[in-house]
């Protein structure tokens, strides 16, 4: 068994499995030098750094899978694919986590929210009902080749409905087949106790840590001493990469050069490092004709 698809021994671990979000194979390379054994996909950030626009349900199949195909191509890590709401009715659903699952995805994510959906830590997010999420999940489970491909269901019914109704629709959830529960969005540390506490000992349950989001941020030991299995920090890196981003332009800029900036990048040889670029060229030097 390859690290890409033993997630399920990672979840079932006592200690809690953390996956930072990327949103392309260099950010996954970058996360596996890092050492850690899994990756998030997160739609959100692909929208971001890809279309330059919000989570509004902006992104297609065609683009989640493209990127699911490109990182597992490059690295030997199981990916949690964010794919929004299947895009689509139970039928779009079953095609998402076929194409997903031949991609390369070790598990899937779905959520209740109505089309076209919405970061989850925005306002004004709607639902589908409980009956049609339920069949959604069951229709994921059903269309997944391979058993150790992991359906996760999120529900936004937090800030919606209350968490009482969230936790309500999450056991529908596990009842329809789901492997990992995700409540989002809880706005307090009781909120996310409430939810551990609700399912422990029968489904793992996942933690979302968004800085400056509607949930408290809390350390991967403080949830995994709550009762979480997995917590993802989705949009961490692009969070970052702006931060970043903004200060070598300002800095080029006003100097009209990068000089000033240097000791915060890595040079020419250094990104060559990371990419393994000599080791693809001694590769191909394999196949170089022995008259050259």
């Amino acid at each position: 068994m390859t690290r890409k698809n033993n997630l399920q021994e990672q979840i079932s671990r006592h200690e809690i499995a953390i996956a930072p979000g990327v949103y392309d194979a260099l950010g996954a390379l970058l996360a596996a030098e890092a050492g850690f054994e899994a990756v998030y996909l997160s739609g959100a950030s692909i929208a971001y750094a890809r279309l330059g626009k919000p989570d509004i349900g902006l992104l297609g199949l065609t683009d989640v899978a493209a990127t699911v195909s490109a990182i597992a191509e490059r690295v030997d890590l199981p990916i949690i694919v964010d794919a929004d709401t299947g895009y689509g009715n139970a039928l779009n659903v079953m095609q998402t986590v076929k194409r997903l699952e031949r991609e390369g995805a070790a598990a899937i994510q779905l959520e209740d929210q109505t089309f076209p959906k919405r970061c989850g830590h925005l306002s004004g997010k709607t639902l589908i009902s409980v009956d049609e999420m339920a069949g959604k999940v069951k229709a994921a489970v059903d269309a997944r080749r391979n058993s150790r491909t992991l359906i996760i269901a999120r529900t936004d019914a937090a800030v919606v409905e209350g968490i009482v109704a969230a936790l309500d629709r999450a056991e529908r959830y596990a009842e329809a087949g789901a492997d990992i529960l995700f409540v989002d969005a809880p706005p307090s540390r009781s909120d996310l106790q409430m939810i551990a506490d609700r399912f422990a000992g029968r489904l793992p349950v996942m933690a979302n840590m968004v800085e400056g989001g509607a949930t408290p941020n809390l350390t991967a030991g403080e949830l995994e001493a709550m009762g979480f299995a997995l917590v993802i920090f989705p949009g961490s890196l692009v969070r970052a990469t702006v931060f970043m981003a903004r200060e070598l332009l300002a800095c080029l800029r006003e100097h009209g050069s990068t000089d000033d900036c240097r000791e915060r990048m890595v040079d020419f040889a250094g990104l060559n490092e990371v990419l393994d670029t000599s080791a693809f060229l001694q590769a191909g030097k394999r196949y170089e004709s022995e008259e050259k």
